[in-house]
């Protein structure tokens, strides 16, 4: 009996480290396959430079996407100047997005790929890919996304990828394919545009007879009954009437195909999908237009400056009348064209357009042109958070200390769903007051979510590059420009603190000398001297919860820690924000800061907190935020 004791303990310290051993072999099987990747690829631009085979993880690397379960979801090398062979990947067992589109990587795909069974989008487009589309692709029943084209592919179209019953984007045009276009199944639904310019593919779809099959003739539920002679009947009025119905029939031929070619064309507008109802209680409908450029040339006076609404990182923002009379905002988009851009641009516009939750800002539709880019939204009646902070007429009312509430709780319920619900999660990358909008009733919803996509898409393959606004970027974000979830909770706590301050992130005050300071390390410098009224908007003139107002500014704090992983998850934010578990959290917190002060954004001194342009500190005193 002495020995059962240890023994159990032995044996469970056994399990762990089995657990240990068979995650981590899983992690080096994935990289194994990552790094052979990069080893067959020619990367003139260093893309792939952080793909280090001595990092046992690979979800540290760049373009790499990972789950919970530290398993690669997603490889986007889109863009990426790569050339090369693909190498089997069957290893990535949870990959869901493999995109190396707009490369000049060559040789024949990989039949193992058909291995990859949870691939939800396959983009190979734009490429050299030789030699045939494996059979096995056939086995990817979750693919929703397929795009082959603009590749030197031969052989005829597999069978098999008619079995795909979620596929909604195909696309096969220009490459060398051959014989006979599948019309069953899933490719009942694609049109002749996914299959053009392959000149030696035929059937129905095509327009063009295989050979050795009869002319195409009409579906045989498109002819009249009603011409069809009674047997026995040989009058003549009977051979005029005939006669006259076949001719009827000749000349209606073409507009009935016609007409049943229009019916099985896929409609200009995309319907976004639900979750299910108890995964997110607040997801609705919405439907998605494409609309031609004139009809928002005219909606916005020709993009006159007088509509303008804002600008930004992403473009300029338009106030627009629809001729329907609909007000919208219409977002101009600054990108630079790239080759296969029109095709990234809707991907991610359909993307995007399955984000909807009542504190998201829904996506109406969009408009692409070969030299623009627009996205058009519902009007937001009472402009954003920071503009009601900071840019309201002084005959307007603040806003009081209810709807700061509501704004807080709303945004980051529209976070924690774009983090946690939606498949690829969206990582907003510049979450700050001016991206949070309210509608009439002041009800908060979240903008700009999911628009890093459409810039330059060169630019997010060079780790330099940080898309965000100064005093709203985490550090992390800063120094690697590697984001994450805990990216946008920084960004997220920051935000609150511009609500409850009303001030803004930088540029709080300026000072003789041009120092700014930033928001971040004068609140800390109040909450410890316990100075709680001189932190909130005085604009507020005392109209608000002292305890409400001091526990948002601890979830303010605990989300723009300098660790990531010390930082909340938006759900847990939302847990705290409604009363469970800050108490616990800011304790611990507490208890960090006194025995490890590294993990501070800055090093924290109660006498220096003002921070220059060269980033030297000095010491000074203020009075308050104003």
């Amino acid at each position: 009996m002495k020995l059962e004791r240890p023994f159990t303990v032995y044996i469970f310290g056994e399990l762990i480290i089995l657990f240990y051993l068979l995650e981590n072999i899983s992690a080096n099987l994935e990289g194994d396959a990552l790094h052979d990747l990069r080893s067959s690829l020619q990367d003139p631009n260093n893309v792939l430079q952080s793909w280090d085979s001595t990092l046992v993880n690979p979800c540290t690397w760049f373009h790499v996407t990972c789950n919970n379960e530290n398993s690669v979801i997603r490889v986007d090398l889109g863009n990426a100047a790569l050339s090369g062979t693909l190498v089997p990947l069957g290893q990535l067992k949870n990959l869901q997005y493999l995109e190396l589109y707009s490369n000049n990587i060559s040789g024949p795909i990989p039949g193992d790929l058909g291995n990859l069974t949870n691939l939800v989008s396959l983009d190979l487009y734009m490429n050299s890919f030789s030699g045939p589309i494996p059979d096995t692709l056939g086995k990817l029943t979750k693919l929703r996304f397929l795009r082959l084209n603009n590749n030197s592919l031969s052989g005829v179209i597999p069978m098999s990828l008619t079995n795909i019953g979620t596929l909604q984007v195909l696309d096969l045009s220009n490459n060398h394919l051959s014989g006979l276009v599948p019309d069953n199944g899933s490719f009942s639904l694609f049109t002749p545009i996914s299959f053009a310019n392959n000149l030696n593919l035929c059937g129905p779809v095509t327009g063009k007879p295989c050979p050795g099959t009869p002319p195409f003739s009409p579906p045989r539920s498109f002819v009249p009954t009603s011409i069809v002679p009674s047997p026995g009947r040989k009058d003549a009025t009977g051979s005029i009437a005939g006669v006259a119905a076949g001719a009827a029939l000749l000349f209606a031929a073409p507009a009935m195909a016609f007409a049943w070619w229009q019916r099985r064309k896929p409609r200009e507008h995309f319907s976004d999908v639900p979750l299910p109802a108890e995964e997110d209680p607040e997801v609705h409908l919405g439907l998605l237009k494409r609309y031609s450029l004139r009809e928002l040339q005219v909606a916005t006076d020709s993009f006159s400056n007088k509509n303008i609404l804002g600008r930004g990182g992403f473009g300029k923002v338009y106030k627009g009348r629809l001729v329907d009379g609909t007000l919208v905002a219409v977002k101009r988009l600054k990108e630079e064209r790239t080759p296969g851009g029109e095709m990234q641009f809707q991907t991610e516009v359909e993307m995007i357009s399955m984000a909807v939750h009542r504190n998201l800002l829904r996506l109406l539709g969009f408009c692409m042109t070969p030299t623009e880019r627009l996205l058009v939204y519902p009007y937001m009646a009472n402009g954003s958070v920071a503009s009601c902070l900071r840019e309201r007429l002084p005959s307007e009312p603040p806003l009081d200390w209810p709807t700061r509430k509501r704004i807080a709780l709303g945004s980051a319920r529209a976070l924690s769903y774009l983090h946690d619900n939606c498949d690829p999660r969206i990582i907003h990358r510049d979450v700050k007051a001016a991206n949070i909008l309210l509608d009439e009733e002041f009800e908060p919803v979240v903008g700009d979510f999911g628009l890093a996509k459409f810039m330059d898409y060169k630019d997010t393959h060079v780790t330099t590059v940080v898309r965000g606004t100064i005093g709203h970027i985490a550090p992390e974000y800063l120094s690697t420009g590697k984001t994450s979830e805990k990216t946008d909770v920084f960004g997220y706590g920051i935000m609150l603190l511009e609500l409850i301050t009303g001030q803004r992130a930088s540029d709080l005050a300026r000072l003789p000398n041009d120092d700014d300071v930033i928001l971040l390390d004068w609140v800390k410098s109040l909450v410890k001297e316990k100075k709680l009224e001189m932190l909130v908007d005085p604009d507020m003139r005392n109209n608000y919860i002292e305890p409400e107002a001091e526990q948002h500014t601890q979830v303010a704090l605990l989300c723009t820690q300098g660790w990531p992983m010390d930082r909340p998850k938006m759900s847990e934010v939302i847990r705290m924000l409604e009363g469970d578990g800050l108490a616990e959290k800011w304790e611990e917190l507490q208890k960090v800061e006194v025995t490890n002060q590294e993990v501070e954004l800055a090093p924290y001194r109660t006498s220096q907190w003002i921070l220059n342009s060269t980033d030297n500190l000095h010491a000074c005193e203020l009075s308050g935020p104003r």
